[in-house]
């Protein structure tokens, strides 16, 4: 094997590699030899099959193990013998004609192109100085939310008189069957239906034709389906809903009471404020763990700068880059985007790519050094997570996902990285900072540089 450097600019690496087909026959008579007494082909006696007869058999085949194996021992052997970290994944790039090399008749020829990691020291996290904003909910917001809930659990009852009418609030009761250009379509039919007018459950337009309706009444109602719809055949489509209006019911408000409290499975109000109180402090401190990593994001990034892997960064970028184009196709670009012209976009978005991967190096080297680990728990945990998201099939999620590596590293991935958070933040000098709960939910612009 000869292997040969053909450039190393910067963090990039290609290397010649050249497999002599000699090399290769060699290796594969080794493995016919290896697997001949295992065969049972029929006119032979078990493990008594002529070698040659296997090479005609199985030769090509067993040649792409050959191979495979070579270019993995031979990728690991240049990482090794030049002492190389990888920043993912090597591109292995075949010279000359691949079939004469699976036919033995001619040499291995490949370019291994590698982007290493840059060699940086990492900022010692006791150094740092971060502010943790922190919200507690008050008696009062404890309150609202028990009524809101209360509101949210509401029953209808039906309206009754002589000039029944649905009002915007009201809930109806409908069947209905739904056409465009007079054919009906699936799914747009129903029966026994309870909507809430003003809910914005339906199709915008639908409800509020709705509006004024009598029990027993028969509404055409017309819509036109949204540009965006979930069914590609529908969308931006006129369509008709013969609507039978079956019945009206008026909302009747829900006190928040101990019987509430009893109807929600808890022993008395008292018990509800509690779970409620839990709840918003369990949501205000997640936001504030987000906006306090938020800020170690941040202060990581401004403080190292060092050469970054270029593949590693045109992917990040590919990945952001097709959801931009994606966005802007669908008309979904946020405000602040949609007037900005290509080049602005790509500049600005290739910028955060760099950040993304200039932190997720730094949190990689600093959960290296100090052997963080994602346990078999943990990850067995977030698979569980994953799966119950599919009802039913959970079960058979949960066996694919235990059996599929990629997924299991994108799910290993965000474990990790909240644990080396974790463990920046107990060595560092963090600082408790009271707000109000509009500061700590207020969404946070991108760190300065990062748009024009």
């Amino acid at each position: 094997m000869q292997i040969v450097e053909k450039s190393g600019e910067g963090l990039s690496r290609v290397y010649g590699v050249t497999v002599p087909m000699a090399d290769l026959s060699e290796r594969l008579e080794a493995r016919i030899r290896e697997i001949a007494p295992t065969l049972n082909i029929k006119g032979f006696r078990p493990g008594k099959v002529p070698q040659a007869h296997v090479r005609r058999l199985y030769g090509k085949s067993l040649m792409g193990e050959v191979v495979q194996q070579t270019l993995s021992e031979s990728t690991q052997k240049i990482l090794t013998d030049n002492n190389l970290r990888p920043a993912g994944e090597p591109d292995l790039t075949p010279n000359g004609d691949v079939e004469a090399v699976m036919d033995g008749k001619a040499d291995l020829d490949f370019d291994l192109a590698i982007d290493l990691m840059p060699d940086f020291e990492p900022v010692d996290a006791a150094t740092l100085s971060l502010t943790k904003p922190v919200y507690t909910p008050t008696a009062k917001e404890v309150d609202e939310a028990v009524a809101d809930l209360a509101k949210q659990n509401r029953t209808y009852e039906p309206r009754t008189g002589k000039t029944v009418k649905a009002k915007d609030g009201d809930q109806v009761v409908i069947d209905f069957l739904g056409r465009v250009d007079g054919v009906a379509f699936e799914g747009g039919t129903a029966t026994d239906v309870e909507l809430v007018l003003g809910s914005g459950q339906f199709i915008p337009g639908f409800e509020e034709q709705l509006v004024g309706a009598k029990p027993d009444a028969d509404v055409v109602v017309k819509v036109t389906f949204p540009a965006e719809y979930q069914a590609a055949e529908l969308a931006g489509k006129d369509a008709e809903f013969e609507t039978k209006v079956k019945e009206v019911r008026a909302p009747v408000e829900s006190p928040a009471d101990d019987a509430f409290a009893e109807r929600l499975g808890l022993e008395n109000l008292e018990k509800l404020k509690e779970l409620v109180k839990s709840n918003l402090e369990e949501q205000y401190a997640g936001a504030s763990r987000f906006k306090l990593k938020r800020a170690l994001l941040d202060e990581l990034d401004t403080k190292h700068d060092f050469p970054l892997p270029p593949k590693m960064v045109e992917a990040e970028f590919g990945a952001i880059w097709q959801q931009v184009q994606q966005d802007k196709e669908a008309g979904s670009l946020p405000p602040e985007d949609a007037e900005k012209s290509e080049e602005q976009l790509e500049k600005e978005y290739r910028k955060i790519a760099e950040r993304r991967v200039r932190l997720g190096l730094v949190l990689a080297e600093i959960g290296r050094t100090n052997n963080v680990q994602v346990t078999e728990q943990e990850l067995n945990e977030a698979i569980r997570r994953e799966a119950i998201k599919y009802g039913a099939q959970a079960q058979q999620i949960f066996n694919l996902l235990r059996e599929n590596q990629n997924a299991q590293a994108q799910l290993r991935a965000p474990i990790f990285e909240d644990k080396v958070v974790d463990l920046i933040v107990s060595k560092a000098k963090v600082k408790d900072k009271k707000v109000s709960k509009d500061e700590l939910m207020k969404e946070d612009d991108l760190p300065d540089g990062y748009t024009e």
